[in-house]
């Protein structure tokens, strides 16, 4: 049986990011970053679009210098999902932007500069009707609050993050997100419980620099679960040291786990034992790489034995039990019968066909 646990969430003021509403009502969107060169456009743009094939709602793109920011101008006419660009350092790298079509500012408030520069970059966005999000990174803190606190802590990245708010509040610019990431899941879930309480923008969730897919994605459900499970958290990234649409896969996986937004496949299955009728692993993994372009929602079951089978397939669209033959669900009830050897373009078939 399917739970109807629905998780209240905070209440946020809503901004919007190149048309992706983010807060309030808002389904959590799921960002993830390019890792090529920028100045490659060819390279970046044809990463930006596997991004969004796979359901990205926002993709952010490093911006270091200003070849990067002239690049960042050519793809962002050559691509449709929102794009932000994340500044470091040189504020008029941001301004430049701006001017090019930019969806989002990310700005380090530990590395952007003197509060003037804040403004400029403030005014510009207010221009161009850009939302900034203000990044805080435990790696990064400013100078006096590296000596003040000693070492990275939440409370640290919370002073950070609420002197560059005051910059921002002084401005009267209430456009923005916050972020507050660390690659220590309970350093990270104390500083958002703690910001959380202080004000109303809506929340980008991360751990970041988490680890490789695996350790990376373990970290990640960690942390992001905890804080999600709170109501807390408006849109999220995943980040791994991996191909950066495992980032998009993983965080959708774990918001459909949270039943807080559903995209794509869910994938139920069991870890397969002895009573299996066929190969659960392979079967899953085979299905897993035909379906990965399906980013509409539809829960699929794939059971080896009888046991569990018949009762998980009644709660999903389509489904197999193992049995002598295998059985065919779909919408919950028996189908037709199939042998190992056509059960995974059975299944395929079956899924895409219920998608229409």
């Amino acid at each position: 049986m399917k739970s109807t646990l629905s998780i209240p969430r905070r209440v946020s003021r809503k901004i919007d990011v190149g048309g992706v509403a983010v807060g309030g009502d808002a389904p959590i969107s799921v960002q993830s970053m390019t890792n090529t060169d920028t100045t490659d456009v060819e390279s970046t743009v044809a990463q930006v679009e596997r991004l969004q094939r796979v359901g990205a709602d926002i993709v952010r793109i490093s911006v270091p210098d200003m070849n990067a920011a002239e690049a960042f101008g050519e793809i962002r006419k050559r691509v449709a999902v929102p794009l932000v660009a994340d500044i470091h350092f040189d504020h008029k790298i941001a301004l430049r932007v701006a001017e090019l079509g930019v969806d989002c500012l990310r700005i380090n408030p530990g590395n952007i500069g003197r509060e003037e520069r804040v403004r400029e970059v403030v005014a510009s966005a207010r221009d161009h009707g850009i939302p900034i999000r203000i990044g805080v990174n435990a790696g990064s803190l400013e100078k006096d609050l590296q000596k003040k606190y000693r070492e990275p802590t939440p409370e640290a990245m919370v002073e950070s993050a609420l002197r560059h708010i005051d910059y921002l509040d002084r401005l009267d610019f209430q456009e923005f997100k916050v972020s507050l990431k660390a690659s220590d899941v309970f350093m990270t879930v104390s500083a958002y419980r703690l910001l959380a309480e202080q004000i109303e923008q809506p929340l980008h969730l991360g751990i970041t620099e988490a680890g490789g897919l695996r350790s990376g994605s373990v970290k990640s459900s960690i942390g992001l679960g905890l804080l999600l499970s709170e109501g807390i958290g408006d849109t999220i990234r995943v980040s791994l040291a991996a191909d950066p649409v495992e980032e998009i896969r993983v965080g959708f996986d774990i918001l459909k786990s949270l039943h807080l937004r559903s995209k794509g496949v869910n994938l139920i299955a069991c870890p397969s034992c002895s009573r299996q009728n066929f190969d659960v692993i392979s079967t899953v993994n085979a299905l897993e790489e035909r379906l990965e372009d399906i980013i509409e929602p539809i829960d699929v079951a794939v059971i080896g034995c009888v046991v569990n089978g018949p009762g998980e397939a009644k709660e999903v669209q389509v489904a197999v039990t193992g049995g002598e033959p295998n059985l065919i669900y779909l919408n919950g009830i028996p189908d037709h019968k199939a042998e190992n050897e056509e059960l995974v373009d059975l299944l395929e078939r079956q899924i895409r066909e219920q998608l229409g």
